[in-house]
């Protein structure tokens, strides 16, 4: 089938199921989503368009096919097809009747086109047989939907059909499918006309018919008295009027209504001679019962020179193309009211002709009752001037009054406009087509970008706007790094640490998601969050504490290169105002200031292995939460002085899973802590481990179920827009220790024990307080 079918089909299903049901049926069946109108497609995916819409709608196939044939009718109105249809027949039959011509015609373009035929009879009391020939099984319930559309919209009339007969043809017609439809018509009047009776039936019908005689009585005697009138002027008049303009002189005072009782006139005798007739009529063939020749036209002659021998048999030299029928004079009777389609015959082609393309005849039958014979009117079917070189046949060959001359002509634009059509449709397909993968590609890099930099950042970057500094009066930072990583990269491959920090980095960044943190960077071994920037929430401090545990717990599972035991971090939170702004124009990075990032700085360098070091101020934001924490006590903090410090123990509420984002199970319902959970989790951890150390970002995967929050309105978030607007003059300009995440870090020396106590390591650190040379061990491994 051509592609307009499946594209019918196509918008039936989206104007009337919804896009999505489209694509999903599409899906289904496995086709693609665009088909090219003058593209041919294999008939399987259209049945398998079918079958799946059946079984997803859960309509039976007759149903479907019934819509599918109505929609049809409307959507070949919708791309022009409109006034071609409506000028095939004055009513229902002259329609029905001429629809295989419709088709004939539409091949001239459609030249791959494999069209249904229509036969139709009267029957006495009104109803009509519909004879349908198909050679695809199982789309007879199309007919209906299309015959009633076309009924109801161009005759007013509705029908009903049914199937009375069903039959396999293959053998006589060639056809698979011969359907015998009984159609049966009951004329719809308008609203207005029903209006003017009564509702009753009876009285409709009754006065219906009355009125109808009342108007012919008075349309006759107008007519009989304006003909009486025009007589009596004729016979005063001398001048004498022909036959012809009296019938048109009664057809006009008539207004036509006369013209159901006109009588053609026929001449006594034929006034022409048989050379006239044969040159006049180039292409015809008269053959009787027994299919015997009995007179042909000059120019088939001349095509067929086996035809210049009278009373040679006609199905020697043709075959019958169009209807699929057997070649006999009853067969021929059976389908007289179809265009009949003849093609020559190779074999009985002159030897030098025999390389030719053959040629086909078309036109229509006339029985002649008084002689037993059958007259073939008919032009010779071409489509293009191309086909008429090849049969080496010249425009001249072919009547003047015989409109094939011009038919001819105007299918060489005609063809030339649906190849430029064709080519359009193409490029517009590959348009679409590349105009979805950018989009998908613009995703990807709209995914990499926010990946990178906030979401509003971005976008205020992609419009070429200048980001603004932001205050924010409260967040909380997170600051963690491995133990012992210089040791780690003084004895492994740079390939291993490149996996190690991997497979770590990729678990960190899924619990980033979990908690809704911001992920700021990493340099090396570290790695910094910070929670509250730069969507301020009230819970910043909640979510970096779990985030915080959630990365203890995820370090486990990654191996130590070295040892192969899981490798150990320290991890640092500090709560405080920091200001946030985008820095250089080339990798432009979004960057925090402020003693805040410091003093978290300081909270992870002065840590223990495995322990979460927390503030005073981050303390005092999770005190009144559900977490439990332990006193460290006071301890020196370079550059900072004496503070007193924390460790985070546990959520007493959350379980590890909801900690870790992953499908809560059964045995959490009594939401045990996660601590409780940390001496079986390393037992399963050491298994893993090693398939753990392999894993990169294609395929760890696991799913992640994000922990709920309940945020309440913050000053700082109340505010921020108003400040977020207004231009920071001078970022410099305080007395704050201000220092750049990129440069704070711990002090960790090379070689340095991380188990000694943490005023050892402070009073062995140098005085320089960014003197940590993570950036130069990491340079140095790749």
């Amino acid at each position: 089938m051509y592609g307009f079918i499946n594209t019918c089909l196509k918008f039936l299903v989206a104007e009337k199921y919804g896009e999505e049901t489209w694509e999903k049926l599409r899906i289904q069946a496995g086709v693609q989503d665009t088909f090219l109108t003058f593209e041919v497609y294999k008939d399987e995916i259209t049945m398998q368009l079918i079958d799946k819409a059946c079984k997803m709608l859960d309509v039976p196939p007759d149903m479907v096919l019934k819509q599918f044939g109505e929609f049809f009718f409307e959507f070949c109105k919708r791309s022009g097809y409109d006034h071609m249809l409506r000028t095939l027949g004055g009513n229902l039959y002259e329609f029905i009747e001429n629809l295989d011509a419709l088709h004939s015609y539409l091949s001239l373009s459609y030249q791959e086109m494999n069209a249904p035929s229509f036969r139709v009879e009267k029957n006495e009391d009104g109803s009509m047989h519909l004879h349908y020939y198909s050679d695809r099984r199982g789309l007879c319930h199309i007919v209906p939907g299309i015959i009633g559309a076309a009924a109801l919209d161009f005759f007013n009339t509705e029908i009903s059909m049914e199937i009375v007969n069903q039959t396999e043809e293959e053998e006589r017609t060639g056809k698979k499918e011969h359907i015998v439809f009984l159609v049966t018509q009951k004329p719809v009047f308008s609203y207005k006309k029903r209006n003017k009776f009564s509702s009753s039936p009876q009285y409709t019908a009754d006065s219906g018919r009355q009125i109808e005689k009342q108007l012919n009585k008075e349309d006759i005697e107008k007519n009989l008295n304006k003909i009486r009138d025009r007589t009596s002027l004729v016979s005063i008049c001398p001048a004498k009027k022909n036959h012809w303009e009296t019938i048109r002189g009664i057809v006009t005072l008539g207004r036509g209504k006369l013209l159901r009782g006109f009588d053609p006139a026929y001449p006594t005798t034929l006034w022409i001679d048989t050379k006239t007739f044969c040159n006049g009529l180039p292409f015809h063939i008269v053959f009787d019962e027994e299919l015997r020749v009995k007179q042909s036209g000059v120019s088939i002659q001349k095509i067929v020179p086996g035809l210049q021998t009278m009373g040679i048999r006609l199905d020697h030299y043709f075959s019958i193309v169009h209807p699929e029928v057997t070649f006999t004079i009853s067969s021929i009777q059976k389908f007289i009211n179809s265009q009949f389609v003849f093609r020559t015959r190779r074999e009985m082609m002159p030897e030098s002709w025999k390389q030719r393309p053959m040629l086909e005849l078309r036109g229509q039958m006339i029985w002649m009752e008084s002689l037993q014979c059958m007259l073939y009117l008919c032009s010779p079917l071409l489509r293009t001037l191309h086909e008429l070189e090849e049969r080496q046949m010249h425009i001249a060959d072919i009547a003047p009054h015989d409109v094939t001359r011009d038919l001819i002509l105007l299918n060489q634009q005609r063809l030339a406009e649906m190849e430029l059509s064709n080519q359009l449709e193409r490029k517009k397909e590959e348009l679409r087509i590349l105009s979805k993968h950018l989009e998908e590609e613009k995703k990807k890099t709209e995914a990499l970008l926010y990946a990178m930099l906030p979401k509003h950042v971005a976008n205020q970057l992609k419009e070429g706007k200048r980001v603004e500094a932001g205050e924010f009066k409260e967040c909380t930072i997170l600051f963690s790094d491995v133990v012992t990583f210089t040791n780690i990269c003084a004895q492994c491959e740079p390939i291993q640490i490149v996996l190690m920090l991997n497979s770590m980095y990729l678990r960190f960044d899924r619990l980033t998601t979990v908690h809704d943190v911001y992920k700021v960077e990493t340099i090396g071994d570290a790695y910094m969050v910070v929670g509250g920037v730069p969507v301020p929430v009230s819970t910043h401090a909640e979510r970096v504490a779990n985030f915080a545990l959630g990365i203890i717990i995820a370090a486990k599972e990654v191996k130590n290169p070295v040892s192969g035991n899981p490798i150990q971090i320290r991890v640092g939170i500090h709560t405080g105002p920091v200001l946030a702004g985008v820095v250089g124009e080339k990798m432009p990075r979004y960057c925090l200031f402020g003693d805040t990032v410091n003093i978290a700085s300081r909270m992870e360098s002065h840590g223990i292995p495995s322990k979460i070091h927390l503030s005073p101020t981050t303390y005092y934001c999770l005190k009144d939460k559900s977490f439990e924490m332990t006193e460290r006590g006071e301890i020196e903090v370079k550059g900072k002085g004496k503070m007193y410090t924390y460790f985070l123990i546990r959520n007493r509420t959350a379980t590890e899973n909801e900690i870790m984002g992953n499908p809560i199970k059964e045995s959490d319902s009594d939401h045990e802590s996660v601590q409780s959970f940390q001496e079986s989790r390393i037992k399963m951890i050491q298994s893993s481990c090693q398939q753990a150390m392999q894993l990169n970002s294609d395929q760890y995967q696991p799913p992640t179920i994000a922990m709920k929050y309940i945020d309440g309105l913050t000053e700082t978030q109340a505010s921020y827009k108003g400040r977020s607007q207004e231009r920071i003059m001078d970022l410099t300009g305080k007395t704050h220790d201000f220092e750049s995440y990129g440069c704070l870090h711990g002090d960790q020396q090379p070689g340095s024990d991380p188990y000694l106590p943490n005023q050892e390591r402070i009073k062995s650190a140098p005085e320089e307080p960014q003197n940590r040379n993570v950036r130069s061990n990491f340079c140095n491994l790749v």
